[in-house]
């Protein structure tokens, strides 16, 4: 067998379907879908940036100065040596104390003063952005909607329209009578759906893991950058890519076998979405346990879960990261293997399309 010559048939191929794959009018909303979270961290860095701006341009204090207020300091005496605060709130109730809050900042924190009757009774100071809490955002974006909707829905999208979409355009039979084996013709959509899917998603990924650490404090950045940040994005980025080779390949492969493409997004879905109830045998057999794998994080988990589904939504003991990697490629060539045993059997008959 020549296989370099199939190699080049499958190479123009998927070059020639890469342009539909990320042109086509049916998955214009792939990109709403990938670019959207994106879009809140945009607001969200705006936003901090603008807050930043807004208490730099007024007066700054001195962080010892405000630690070393003493307790039940004077309301008038703390505003004499601060000057005026970034906020004042003011709240009084019939017959309750009368409470104060001001604000100051110090160029990187906000510090809180609480009063009541004239009297300092609370001190506490945050920052406007916190890169540990945004790191536990950004993990829960990424696995709980990119992994878990994006990156499925968005392969479903495009990967099922490889070849059902040109049944039900009635053109393909124009790539059948090409001379190219269909196992050829096979690889080569496969491609084209991965190269798109993975531009996609991977960029959208990457594209929002930076638009958090944008507002980040800029002491801060150095150290995570120079330290654990690049192995965070790269894990990041190749577990979106790894979720659309095993997801591609299966939504490929169920293009060629079942006319409704619902049937099987839903029982895929549903299998996906109990992953971590089931047993852990049970979830290893599933796309999403690998990629998850890959992740820097687990997913985060609110306090206020009940300990009994706490327990149920444990997720199994992650994979070695070359164990995940294998896994997704090992399902992917075996759903590939049967797709292409169904493409060789495949008959054209536009009239039941």
């Amino acid at each position: 067998m020549n296989w370099n010559f199939y190699a080049k048939q499958a190479v123009t191929i998927a070059r020639l379907e890469a342009k539909k794959a990320f042109f086509s009018k049916r998955g214009l909303w792939v990109y709403l879908l990938a670019f959207f979270p994106a879009v809140i961290f945009a607001g969200h860095a705006i936003e901090v940036k603008y807050k930043q701006g807004q208490w730099s341009s007024q007066r700054t204090v001195d962080a010892r100065v405000l630690e070393n207020l003493p307790a039940k300091a004077d309301y008038d005496e703390v505003r004499t040596q601060l000057g005026d605060p970034v906020s004042e709130r003011l709240r009084k109730r019939r017959n309750g104390p009368e409470r104060r809050w001001l604000t100051y900042y110090d160029g990187s924190r906000q510090h809180v003063l609480r009063f009541e009757d004239g009297k300092l009774v609370e001190k506490s100071s945050n920052r406007p952005v916190s890169l540990e809490e945004d790191s536990q955002v950004f993990a829960g974006v990424f696995q709980y909607f990119y992994l878990r909707l994006a990156i499925f829905f968005g392969c479903l999208g495009i990967f099922m329209n490889l070849f059902r979409g040109e049944m039900l355009d009635k053109t393909l039979h124009f790539w059948f009578l090409a001379p190219a084996r269909r196992e050829v013709l096979l690889v080569g959509k496969y491609g084209a759906g991965l190269i798109a899917s993975t531009v996609i998603f991977g960029g959208a990924a990457i594209l929002t893991f930076l638009l958090m650490l944008l507002p980040q404090n800029s002491t801060e950045l150095t150290a995570y950058w120079s330290g654990p940040g690049p192995s965070h994005l790269f894990w990041y980025a190749a577990a979106a890519v790894l979720g659309c080779v095993g997801y591609g390949s299966i939504f490929l492969a169920a293009g060629l076998l079942v006319r409704n493409p619902m049937i099987p997004a839903v029982v895929i879905l549903l299998w996906e979405g109990i992953n971590g109830f089931l047993p852990v045998w049970m979830q290893k057999l599933s796309v999403l346990y690998y990629v998850q794998s890959l992740c820097p994080f687990p997913p985060p988990m609110e306090e206020g879960v009940p300990a009994l589904l706490k327990m149920l939504l444990a997720p199994a003991e992650p994979a070695p990261w070359w164990g995940a990697v294998l896994g997704i490629l090992g399902v992917t060539c075996l759903v590939l293997y049967f797709a292409a045993q169904a493409v060789r059997r495949l008959e054209i008959n536009y009239s039941t399309e």
